[in-house]
């Protein structure tokens, strides 16, 4: 079967890149990876008097400049006074002008968290009384815009750069030596480390704006970089770049020195290019976990060693496969991927799957922390979505096995090589190798037999698919004959000559593509390899956004503190009192919390909950109000609430005539005769 793959190639290539465009585009800012728990004062509250500073709580360590943390005035001026400063732990705070009038605050916060990703966001309170604010506070937001997606285009580059890199240099000392002279593989591996290069650049001149304006005028700002360089972050962009350095020197002695020595000169050479290559690869692996999620949280000493185990993994698999695509498709036939190669990388490719499993395993729990989290949360939605990615690849790596075993049964018994003209033929025919996936891993050594049960020399039976590729050889070589006769005519004609010099190289290459796809298995074989490279693709863009995506564990922390702080807090206007009772009787220890909302003069609504003292709501016979300001002689003021639900009772319209010191008494039964009144006073209206 022979047709031409190059449409589909190109249709396949456009559909990835757009997926992983889609990917990208869809996570759209980066998510907070620390998130706001509490602060003081809450959101939304109204404090009697103006405090003398805000400060904030986050579910773990930020880094803050001059102008993370604002607070605004009514008319939008700004009304802190200072720097921001670390309290206590993960508690930051900022001084407020002394003397502030009553009103609406916004406070305004900029952070980058401990894993290196920014947070934004924003929340009111007012002080004496709610009023009109000139700030928007649904403005807030950090790592969006075209800076955002600019750098994470840049991560997901430079993650793929990374990959192809180390993962193709290891395919070419570890597994195929050969490889170190293929101009197609010497390209793949340089052009990763062109494309981490330029990418880690670009993510260094990003990083200020992408935590700060978010605007485009501020990514050649010098005293922006300055203060990059100051980071975190900054320092393992700049730590990456120096190790690119000596990753270029490998690149140059593995395709240079090394590739022109002798067979029985490279040994010591390559396990040289092993070490370095490996210390290389372990501190560019490095540079994103010492500054992203294996760098914070529970236990980071750990953490990190796993994440470059796991990167290293990732690269030898993906990379090595990325290798071993371009070697079937692009490998001269005079230079083919001998089957003991593609043991060897199967080989290598098995361990890389089970580093995989296990590190990713230890990951998953601790980005995680409880399996709700993975359908409660985007990190763990993202998560699965990975795993099913890495099921099919394993289901399309099954595939190759089963073109390999059709192989094996298609050839007949292998007889001894008489005929070296055909060289060419058996080299396309050992050409063919699993893909390196999980699932084809133990096809591996059938895949080797099939190569040597596929050649075909001097005698013995023949393959209709080797014999058709036989006879394009003996064609190509009497029309080669025909095109010498012709070139000595042409001598003296040079444009005769390049339009001959063309002719050649096409029918070259277009015998080189006869060879490969004489025999329909082995086509079969390629696309399976090219369909687990696409695959890997849009793993990579989905691993790129794992990156991007608040853990599960601290959203779903996050979640709570908020929730716990929502449900301490009453909204804006309320007046909220707690007081606990104790009946005598039976379960007559409690917890009588009243909420009056708007607490002005005129109509309020009143929420009164009963609890026990672990929390629980429960019910109780009889509970009433009554509302008395003793400094005017008024009341008291009787309050009926009607039963809502368990533990709630409610009642509307309730009049406070006026505003002043106000007690409030709540007498709660719990059974015929044991019964309590508690008071508070609190300040209405």
């Amino acid at each position: 079967m022979t047709r031409s793959i190059a449409p589909r190639v190109r249709a396949l290539v456009l559909m990835l890149l757009t997926v992983a465009g889609a990917l990208l585009a869809g996570a759209g800012p980066a998510s907070a990876h620390a998130a706001l728990t509490g602060s003081d004062p809450r959101q939304g509250a109204v404090v009697a008097k103006a405090p003398a500073a805000v400060s904030l709580t986050f579910s773990e360590e930020v880094s803050m400049d001059g102008d993370s943390l604002r607070v605004l005035g009514p008319r939008g001026e700004r009304v802190d006074d200072g720097a921001p400063a670390a309290v206590r732990g993960t508690t930051y705070a900022v001084k407020l002008h002394a003397g502030l009038p009553d009103g609406t605050y916004t406070v305004a916060y900029q952070v980058v968290s401990a894993d290196s990703h920014p947070v934004a966001g924003a929340f009111t309170f007012s002080i004496g009384a709610p009023s009109e604010t000139s700030v928007s506070v649904a403005a807030q937001s950090a790592g969006g815009g075209v800076v955002g997606w600019l750098y994470g285009l840049g991560r997901y580059v430079s993650y793929a750069g990374f990959i192809v890199l180390a993962g193709g240099a290891a395919f070419v000392l570890a597994c195929w030596r050969r490889g170190a002279g293929v101009r197609a593989v010497q390209r793949l591996v340089v052009s990763g480390w062109v494309a981490l290069t330029a990418s880690t650049l670009v993510l260094l001149l990003l990083r200020g704006s992408y935590t700060g304006s978010g605007k485009i005028g501020d990514i050649f700002d010098l005293e922006l970089l300055g203060q990059v360089l100051q980071t975190k972050t900054g320092a393992a962009l700049v730590s990456r770049l120096l190790l690119l350095a000596a990753a270029a020197l490998f690149v140059a002695v593995l395709f240079g020195a090394y590739d022109k020595r002798r067979d029985a000169d490279r040994r010591d050479l390559a396990f040289g290019l092993a070490v370095g290559g490996t210390v290389v690869a372990a501190g560019l692996a490095a540079s994103w976990a010492m500054a992203e999620h294996a760098s914070t949280g529970l236990q980071p000493g750990i953490a990190m060693p796993v994440d470059v185990v796991h990167l290293l993994a990732v690269a030898a698999w993906l990379g090595g496969l990325a290798a071993l695509l371009v070697a079937l498709y692009r490998a001269p036939a005079e230079t083919p991927v001998e089957a003991s190669a593609v043991r060897r990388f199967s080989h290598l490719a098995f361990g890389s799957v089970l580093a995989l499993v296990a590190t990713g395993v230890y990951q998953s729990w601790r980005q995680l922390g409880s399996w709700s989290a993975l359908t409660e949360t985007r990190y763990g939605q993202l998560l699965l979505v990975k795993v099913g990615l890495v099921v099919v690849l394993v289901g399309v790596a099954a595939a190759s096995r089963r073109w390999t075993a059709r192989l094996a049964e298609a050839a007949p018994p292998a007889a001894p090589e008489r005929d070296r003209e055909h060289a060419g033929v058996r080299a396309a025919a050992e050409g063919s190798a699993p893909a390196g996936g999980a699932a084809d891993v133990a096809a591996a050594g059938s895949t080797a037999a099939a190569g040597d049960a596929g050649e075909v020399a001097g005698e013995g039976p023949i393959t209709a698919a080797t014999a058709s590729a036989a006879s394009a050889a003996a064609s190509a070589e009497a029309a080669e004959a025909a095109e010498s006769a012709e070139a000595a005519e042409s001598a003296a004609d040079p444009v005769r000559a390049a339009q001959l010099a063309r002719q050649r190289a096409a029918r070259d290459a277009a015998r080189q593509k006869r060879l490969r796809d004489a025999d329909p298995h082995r086509f079969g074989l390629r696309r399976s390899v090219l369909a687990e490279a696409g695959i890997a693709v849009v793993l990579l863009a989905v691993t790129t956004a794992l990156t991007q995506s608040e853990p599960g564990r601290t959203e779903q922390e996050a979640k709570a503190a908020v929730s716990a702080s929502a449900s301490a807090v009453p909204p804006s206007g309320t007046l909220s009192l707690d007081l606990p009772f104790d009946t005598g009787g039976e379960d007559g220890e409690g917890v009588v919390r009243i909420e009056l909302v708007p607490a002005r003069v005129g109509g309020n609504d009143v929420h009164v909950y009963v609890e026990r003292p672990n929390g629980r709501a429960f019910d109780i016979p009889e509970v009433k109000l009554a509302f008395t300001l003793e400094s005017q002689d008024v009341g008291p003021l009787p309050v009926v609430p009607d039963h809502i639900t368990t533990g709630h009772w409610s009642a509307s319209g309730v009049q406070i005539p006026m505003a002043g010191d106000w007690k409030v008494a709540v007498t709660v039964r719990t059974s015929d005769i044991d019964q309590v009144t508690v008071a508070k006073n609190a300040k209405i209206g």
